[in-house]
C-alpha cells in the first residue's frame, strides 16, 4: 500500500478516535485487507513521524500518551482553544490536589497514610471524586491488620497531563510548599492534553466550596529520594470541609 494513504488514514483514525491508539491498533486497521497488501509496523511509525512532523507548526501536534498516540492542542494556542469550554471548567481545591499529589508521589499509599502526612482526614468525596474521574484506583491491599487498600495512578491520569510514565513529572523538590501548588499545578492548562476528537473535561469537585480551589495545573511525580518529613512539612494542615 502506497505511504500516502498509509498517513491519511492513521491522521484520520487518530482524528475520528475518541481516545489515544496504539501503533498495535493503528496496525490493526490494516489486518485482514484482500484487497491491498500487508502494512508493517514500520510502515505505521513512518506515517506517524510523518504527521508529527507536519503538525510541527500548527495549532495541534501529535503525541504518545500512556495510552497511545493522539493530536492535542498545543501549549501556545491553549488560552485561546480553551474558551470553547469555559462555561464548564473544573474548580479543584487544594485539599483535592494535595491528596493527588501523595497519591501519585507516594504510590501505592493508603488513606491512612495520606491523612498522617496532610495532618487531617481525608474527605470521603474527595477519593471518590478521583476514582470517578478515573485518576486513581486501588492497586492493592496492604499486608496489615484491615488491609487497607493502596491507591495508585491509573493510565487515564497520565494520558490527561500527558505524559507516557511517571517518571516524567517533576520532581517533589521542585515544589517549594503547597502555597505555590496552584500555579505549578495548573489544571487547566494541561487541558491541552484534550484530544482533539474527544471529550471536553467537565468533571466536578466535591470541595468547590475552597476559596483558593483553581481549574488549573501538573501534578509532580514522587521523588523516591525524598522524605515524607519533607512532604508533611510542605502541606499546611486545614480542614477540608473548611
Amino acid at each position: 500500500m502506497d505511504q500516502t494513504l498509509i498517513t491519511r488514514i492513521v491522521e484520520a483514525a487518530l482524528l475520528a478516535a475518541s481516545q489515544p491508539l496504539t501503533a498495535t491498533q493503528l496496525h490493526a486497521l490494516f489486518i485482514g485487507d484482500a484487497l491491498e497488501e500487508q502494512v508493517s509496523a514500520s510502515e505505521i511509525d513512518a506515517a506517524l513521524q510523518e504527521l508529527q512532523a507536519a503538525s510541527a507548526e500548527r495549532g495541534v501536534e501529535l503525541v504518545e500518551v500512556a495510552s497511545g498516540w493522539r493530536f492535542q492542542v498545543r501549549a501556545e494556542v491553549h488560552p485561546w482553544v480553551a474558551r470553547l469550554w469555559a462555561e464548564r471548567q473544573t474548580r479543584y481545591t487544594r485539599a483535592t490536589l494535595e491528596t493527588l499529589a501523595l497519591i501519585a508521589y507516594r504510590q501505592p499509599i493508603t488513606r491512612g497514610e495520606i491523612e498522617q502526612i496532610r495532618g487531617v482526614a481525608v474527605n470521603s468525596n474527595i477519593i471518590k471524586a478521583l476514582e470517578e474521574r478515573e485518576w486513581i484506583r486501588v492497586v492493592g491491599h496492604r499486608d496489615v491488620p484491615g488491609r487497607p487498600e493502596l491507591l495508585g495512578t491509573t493510565r487515564g491520569f497520565l494520558d490527561y497531563f500527558g505524559l507516557q510514565r511517571l517518571d516524567q513529572l517533576p520532581p517533589l523538590s521542585e515544589l517549594k510548599d503547597f502555597g505555590e501548588l496552584e500555579p505549578q499545578l495548573a489544571l487547566g492548562d494541561v487541558a491541552i492534553a484534550a484530544p482533539v476528537a474527544g471529550d471536553a473535561d467537565s468533571n466536578i469537585d466535591p470541595d468547590s466550596n475552597d476559596a483558593d480551589a483553581d481549574a488549573s495545573g501538573e501534578i509532580p511525580q514522587h521523588d523516591d529520594g525524598e522524605d515524607e518529613a519533607h512532604y508533611a512539612a510542605a502541606a499546611p494542615e486545614h480542614d477540608e470541609n473548611e
